[in-house]
């Protein structure tokens, strides 16, 4: 057996109208694209329909199931990782700015809508909305498995509900920031720390608010 199937397998899971070629993905590339990195990298390209993206994830994780697997789930892909982690017992997953209503959220969006990074054209329906309901976890009962990683100034979700419902959880909450979570970078090492069965987090500073003009 090669020592790649010894490393952990990381799996981005994007957010709503994102791709795999979103700044976080391309960050978590660039730092383990090394054939002897400390982890592997998948970074599937997801449906805009729910029900599809998670049995997308599901087959990913099927053919892997052999390695250790943590998710790394970016706002509506946060509320995806958090379905498959409490359905699939071996996996862990860390969450980034994660949406926890995200059906709420997206009811403002029915209609027409483009991808920002494919440039898909689709239309967001009420189908679309109880496919996110059908995927809600109302109570979690692996909160060990979750590494929550928000930051105070998210423009898009409140951190604050992300915080109570994974309050059992490891929790990174820092001040500043943005949505799309500023200085990633200096998370990976905790990311993969992770994924290998162990909490190291950097030392909390407070960023800039990122205004959007």
């Amino acid at each position: 057996m090669s020592n790649a199937t010894h490393k952990p397998l990381l799996i981005y899971v994007h957010g709503f109208n994102s791709s795999p070629e979103s700044w976080k993905a391309q960050l978590l590339q660039q730092h383990l694209s090394a054939p002897d990195g400390p982890a592997d990298l998948l970074v599937p390209s997801l449906s805009h329909w729910p029900a599809e993206a998670v049995r997308q994830l599901g087959l990913l994780i099927e053919a892997a199931w052999d390695r250790d697997i943590t998710l790394i789930g970016s706002s509506l892909g946060g509320f995806y990782s958090t379905w498959l982690t409490e359905q699939q017992p071996r996996l862990r997953s860390v969450l980034v700015n994660p949406a926890v209503n995200p059906d709420r959220l997206l009811a403002d969006w029915l209609g027409e809508n483009e991808n920002i990074y494919t440039h898909e054209r689709y239309h967001l329906t009420r189908e679309h909305l109880k496919q996110l309901q059908a995927l809600r976890v109302e109570q979690l009962n692996h909160s060990s498995r979750y590494l929550l990683l928000v930051q105070t100034a998210d423009e898009t979700l409140d951190y604050r509900e992300a915080v109570e419902k994974y309050q059992h959880a490891v929790h990174y909450v820092q001040p500043g920031g943005s949505h799309g979570f500023e200085a990633f970078d200096r998370l990976i090492p905790a990311v993969v720390a992770f994924a290998q069965g162990r909490v190291e987090l950097p030392p909390l500073i407070s960023l800039p608010d990122v205004v959007e003009g």
